[in-house]
This record gives C-alpha cells, sequence and structure tokens, in this order.
C-alpha cells in the first residue's frame, strides 16, 4: 500500500509550519485543547505517538509525566526539528510510516495521534498494531478529520453562502463512498481517506477495543464573537476524536 509522505515536500513543509507559527488556527483553538481534555493520566505511563511530526506532543507528554514517549513519523523533515526543538532523554524518535507499526516491539500504556489517520490507506492494520503494542487496559486516542470532512473530493465549493458570502451549509456529498480523495493544499496531490463514521468505531470494536469517549469540538458563543471566521464549525464540525480503551474482557 502506498505511503504518503507528503511533509517531506518542501514546499508544503514551508508553508504547513507557516500555518503551525499562527497564534490564531483551528489546532491551537480546538484540537490541541479537546486532545489535552480526553488524556488519560501520563504520569509513569510509556506513550507512544503515531505521527509525531516536530514533537511538540511528545515533549507535552513528558511534561505531564510519562516515563517512556517513542514519537514515530515519516517525513524525516519534521523529526529533524523534533530532535533539535523538543528532544529529553525520556523521548525517542524514529522514522517509521504508520503502515509499518507491525515492526515496532515492545508494550505502552497509552497510543495518541493527533491528526494523522486519515492520510493512512491501512487503517485497519494500524488499529490491530495498536492493540498489539497497549497493554491490558491500555489507551488509544485520537484524532483525525472529520468524516464529514473527509468526504469532500475537492470538486467545487465546500459551501452554500448566500448573497453576502455567510455560509449557510456544507456542501455534503457522496459520503457512503469510502474512498481515497486527492486535493490541494498548499501543493497538488494531498491523499486523504474517507471513511464513514461507522468504520471508523466499528474497526474499533471489531479488534477489541472499548469506546470510551467521542468529541467532535466546536467554538462556545465567546470564542465565535472572537473570531467570527469559525462560525463554520456549528454546520460541520473539523474534527473527530476518538477515546478506546483495550478490552480486558472478550465480548
Amino acid at each position: 500500500m502506498a505511503k504518503q509522505n507528503i511533509f517531506d515536500n518542501e514546499t508544503f513543509f514551508s508553508e504547513y509550519q507557516k500555518l503551525r507559527e499562527r497564534e490564531v488556527n483551528a489546532n491551537n483553538l480546538f484540537e490541541i485543547p479537546t486532545l489535552f481534555s480526553l488524556l488519560p493520566d501520563l504520569k509513569g505511563k510509556r506513550v507512544l505517538d503515531l505521527g509525531c511530526g516536530s514533537g511538540e506532543r511528545c515533549m507535552d507528554y513528558v511534561k505531564r509525566g510519562a516515563s517512556k514517549v517513542t514519537g514515530i513519523d515519516i517525513s524525516e523533515k519534521m523529526l529533524a526539528v523534533a530532535k533539535s526543538e523538543n528532544s529529553d532523554e525520556k523521548i525517542t524518535y524514529l522514522n517509521m510510516p504508520m503502515e509499518d507499526l507491525g515492526s515496532l516491539e515492545g508494550e505502552y500504556d497509552v497510543v495518541i495521534s493527533s491528526l494523522a489517520l486519515h492520510y493512512v490507506e491501512d487503517y485497519p492494520g494500524v488499529v490491530k498494531n495498536v492493540y498489539r503494542l497497549l497493554c491490558e487496559g491500555g489507551i488509544f486516542l485520537f484524532s483525525q478529520e472529520h468524516p464529514l470532512s473527509t468526504c469532500y473530493s475537492g470538486n467545487g465549493d465546500r459551501w452554500t453562502r448566500d448573497e453576502n458570502g455567510m455560509k449557510i451549509h456544507a456542501n455534503i456529498a457522496d459520503y457512503c463512498v469510502e474512498r481515497r480523495n486527492d486535493s490541494t493544499w498548499f501543493v497538488e496531490g494531498i491523499q486523504r481517506y474517507h471513511r464513514m463514521f461507522k468504520t471508523v468505531i466499528n474497526t474499533l470494536a471489531d479488534n477489541g477495543f472499548r469506546i470510551v469517549k467521542i468529541d467532535e469540538p466546536y467554538p462556545t458563543e465567546e470564542l465565535v464573537k472572537k473570531y467570527p471566521e469559525y462560525y463554520d464549525l456549528y454546520h460541520k464540525p473539523d474534527f473527530l476524536f476518538v477515546k478506546a480503551a483495550k478490552n480486558t474482557v472478550a465480548v
């Protein structure tokens, strides 16, 4: 199966870094706070970060008490930043795509992935290996682009707007057709995999996970007053969060 490594594209890497450096962005306002709110107690825990990128979250996990953090990423450019800016004796960075988790050994208490799984074709394979690597009762927490977003094929306007340009509703089509969508984001050929909500959840259940919590963050009224451009999240959330536990009892 193809393993996408768009972050080692120089143009994409540069533009993505500029985006993340902006103080006001969806990651800072919604994704990171929600991720932190769902984290279990990490004191003394062994953590595996799938798609760790520049390692900021790995450092956060150490600060929250993790005894060992392993961050894997397919991008050499991202890992170079991680080793330069977010290194610690408790953190190990590995240049490895998630699809190759089968070669990783060891046991972890918590496996976390932030906005990476929608780039991976073999989602069932990743889930199966996460289950293998987790200890009994271990937690798998991940965020991904919401299925209402991944079903967008990039053809035409994503939104229907009124005469003033205000977004009235999202344009959704072929939600039930699971597929790879190629789109342009800084560069052409970005591959995202659309899976229905039931596929995301049932794949976890079928592999022995128990769903603990699901979240779909959206702004408060106060936040929309401050940043009105995020009003569209009332129509369609950007992110889906799933927190699951490795079952200790067969179902």
